[in-house]
């Protein structure tokens, strides 16, 4: 073990030693509804029509591809998870494969993508609902806060919460899901699947390129590993249900989508309403809006409570400020963490609200400091699972993935640039300092 992992430990163990360990109460069924609602997100309400009107049909191809690719990608989380519990998460495994200058850098890159990809998950789910009910910009801002306030509570009241809330939540979701892809069966006719591949090969591969957003998420949950109860079964086994789940009911929900031709002529980005309109008229349309609320929601206390606790970890290790470290002593929950979180959530809605900035725009930002962290825990997974042949196969395969979609992001790549910049500006200044 080198230097930098025993640091980690030592850190760890202080924390501990001091009070501030975080309550274990994360159990299977929670974790399993964690990862669900960390991944199912906004994507199953809008790409399916989506990549459906830039390669047709075909399009199940590249939806069938990504299922049967999502299982490795997922246990590459779910293993090293289980093998290394740690609030730290995908950073924490970059400490132990690389050290703790590159896990620190990892670690700030996910915590800085998530104060402002929970802003815009909530926006797109309170859109959703207003654009159902007829309401203006100013009551799409508030059902946002709403939405990102209930996140951050369940989150301080703890993870048995956040786990249950997420079990009815996902429930829910599910229970519409299912509903739309079994009420599109009657409507499916096979001359919607003809011509089967109307703009070619190149298309489907456009096609997997966008699915692969919605796939990701399983990073998540791994900075959530240090509160299972049992991370072994929790981790493998939890995230191994969740990516079968998970790749079925998108996989059919694209099948539906494309059967029922609920896709085309300015609807591709609305998919999942058409099919459930279609099924239940107007009120239908009510249904999906309050569904894409649900799902919104779900995602957001994930990634709440996936953040929060890597705040705390980088705090406990001394690479973020010591408030941030702070635990509640009534819940056992990161609370110095979870008031970062609403510190930048309300600034970028005040942005937001002010009209300097836009909802296209804000998607952007995150993109790249997200498969940044997402290579990272690739790159540790090749390193750290050597002992596991098929551990070691499915980080390979993930990180080649991963990085075939990096250099897509485009001028996003400013983000981590300018995050890179500060931490060598800190880190100088630290050094400085202690001489």
């Amino acid at each position: 073990m080198d230097h930098n992992s025993e640091s980690v430990q030592q850190s760890s163990a202080q924390a501990e030693h001091q009070g501030t360990k975080l309550s274990r109460t994360i159990k299977l069924p929670q974790a399993v509804a964690l990862y669900i609602g960390a991944v199912l997100g906004s994507g199953v309400l809008i790409v399916p029509g989506v990549v459906a009107n830039i390669s047709g049909p075909a399009s199940l191809l590249a939806w069938g591809l990504m299922t049967l690719l999502v299982l490795p990608m997922a246990l590459v989380m779910g293993l090293l998870s289980a093998r290394f519990p740690n609030a730290g998460g995908v950073s924490s495994f970059v400490t132990r494969a690389y050290g703790s200058k590159a896990g620190t850098l990892v670690g700030w890159f996910f915590l800085m993508s998530v104060p402002i990809g929970a802003p815009v998950a909530a926006l797109t789910g309170a859109g959703y609902m207003t654009a159902v009910l007829g309401l203006g910009e100013q009551a799409r801002i508030w059902i946002a806060v709403s939405m990102l306030v209930v996140a951050l509570g369940v989150n301080v009241v703890g993870m048995k919460l956040a786990g249950g809330v997420q079990i009815v939540v996902v429930a829910a979701i599910l229970l519409v899901l299912v509903f739309a892809i079994v009420g599109a069966v009657p409507n499916v006719e096979s001359i919607n699947f003809t011509p089967f591949m109307p703009h070619g090969w190149v298309s489907v591969g456009q096609s997997a390129a966008i699915l692969f957003w919605c796939f990701i998420g399983w990073e998540a949950v791994s900075h959530l590993s240090e509160e299972f109860v049992e991370p072994q079964r929790a981790a493998v086994k939890g995230v191994t249900i969740a990516a079968i789940i998970v790749g079925i009911l998108y996989f059919l929900t694209a099948l539906a989508t494309v059967g029922t031709r609920s896709y085309g002529l300015g609807s591709s980005d609305a998919s999942l309403v058409i099919v459930i309109e279609k099924l239940l008229g107007p009120i239908g349309a009510l249904v999906a809006g309050i569904t894409a609320m649900f799902i919104c929601t779900a995602t957001v206390i994930a990634y709440a409570g996936a953040s929060s606790r890597l705040a705390y970890a980088l705090a406990r290790q001394g690479e973020a400020p010591r408030w941030m470290g702070k635990v509640s002593d009534k819940f056992g929950t990161p609370t110095g963490g979870l008031a970062f979180l609403a510190g930048c959530f309300t600034l970028v809605l005040v942005f937001y609200a002010s009209g300097a900035v836009s909802l296209t725009n804000l998607i952007t930002f995150p993109n790249a400091t997200f498969i940044l962290t997402y290579l990272g825990g690739c790159a540790a997974g090749i390193k750290l699972l050597r002992e596991h042949p098929w551990g070691r196969r499915f980080s390979w395969l993930s990180f080649i993935l991963t990085a075939a979609i990096f250099p897509f992001v485009g001028w996003a790549i400013i983000y981590p640039l300018m995050i890179i910049g500060v931490y060598v500006i800190v880190s100088l200044w630290r050094r400085r300092n202690h001489i």
